[in-house]
């Protein structure tokens, strides 16, 4: 077992029924395949192969660590179960590795995990003073430090504004380059006391935690979080079958944005105004499943606050686009 507790100990999933409900019609047929882009620790994935006993999984996660927590938790399936170390675009190779070419439901739980947010030596969580690095898969890349360090003050004030909604992205971004010349960023309680001072109070009120949104901002850039989103849906639903489900849970406006803007044009078609009759290749290729983005219950809220903020959007594959065809049924 791992040191730091067993994986279901430790994690709750969040609307663990509603997706169970929303992808297991699609995997009642013997070798249905459900991807799961984000596995962390498993939960999911548990409640989809003991509801679909036909199905096989094929877990992707960017994080070793959640890779081998959800490997102990999903022992009882092992003969049903494939993992992958892959970033969640990167669905081509991570099929081919499992040695199948399309899936028939697939489940992306966007954001930070849990075992990222509960581990302080992480640091995501602005609650705990930690190393800043901030990196899902913490064998490559550059970390939040890096950042703070080493971006010029009109990189930290957009990537603040643009990935944190931070209203004082200009005033944070100042503090941090003249602060860091006095000394390099390494900490997150050092971060989170010039916050504190640079954020008004009044705000604080208002706002909550004056770390949160530079927080969100400096590991969605560490993690290039959106611009993979961006990637990763598209080829996800490329891998559908028809009658294939994809559900996405969001916990931001920004990655939710991604979301309902892919769904919404593969729901919508693209034929040409004024055309008289729609060219099948012009048709919809999506039917959503859910009406706009579903919110857990307030009392799903009350038992797990993660689920506060999340966004649920799924939708299914009614045919195969042009680009498609004839590679999968």
């Amino acid at each position: 077992m791992n040191s730091r507790g067993m994986a279901a100990d430790r994690h709750v999933p969040v609307l663990r029924d509603r997706i169970v409900e929303l992808l297991a019609p699609a995997l009642s047929e013997p070798g249905a395949v459900y991807l799961d882009g984000t596995l962390g620790m498993g939960g999911h994935a548990e409640a989809v192969l003991e509801t679909c006993p036909q199905a096989r999984l094929v877990g992707i996660d960017r994080d070793r660590e959640a890779l081998a927590l959800a490997a102990e938790r999903l022992a009882p399936y092992a003969d049903r179960t494939t993992f992958v170390h892959a970033v969640y675009d990167e669905v081509p190779r991570a099929l081919a590795e499992a040695g199948v070419d399309h899936v028939e439901a697939s489940l992306y739980d966007l954001g930070v995990s849990s075992l990222q947010l509960d581990e302080a030596d992480r640091g995501f969580a602005y609650s705990q003073d930690a190393p800043l690095d901030m990196r899902m898969d913490q064998g490559t890349g550059i970390t939040a430090a890096d950042v703070l360090n080493t971006y010029d003050a009109g990189e930290l004030e957009t990537i603040l504004r643009e990935y944190g909604e931070e209203r004082f992205a200009r005033k944070i971004a100042a503090a941090v380059v003249r602060e860091r010349e006095v000394e390099p960023f390494t900490t997150s309680a050092r971060l989170v006391d010039l916050l504190k001072k640079v954020v008004p109070a009044a705000s604080q009120k208002s706002g909550g935690h004056p770390g949160k949104r530079t927080f969100q901002a400096l590991r969605i850039e560490v993690n290039s979080e959106l611009s993979v989103w961006a990637r990763a849906l598209p080829r996800v639903i490329d891998a559908l079958g028809v009658g294939g489900r994809v559900a996405v849970l969001s916990y931001h406006s920004l990655e939710d944005r991604i979301t309902k803007r892919v769904l919404a044009q593969g729901a919508k078609g693209s034929s040409p105004e004024g055309l008289p009759v729609e060219l099948p290749e012009h048709a919809p290729y999506l039917r959503l499943l859910t009406r706009g983005a579903e919110e857990a219950s307030a009392q799903e809220q009350a038992a797990n606050p993660r689920s506060a903020s999340v966004r649920l959007r799924a939708a299914e594959r009614t045919r195969l686009s042009t680009a498609t065809k004839g590679q999968h049924r």
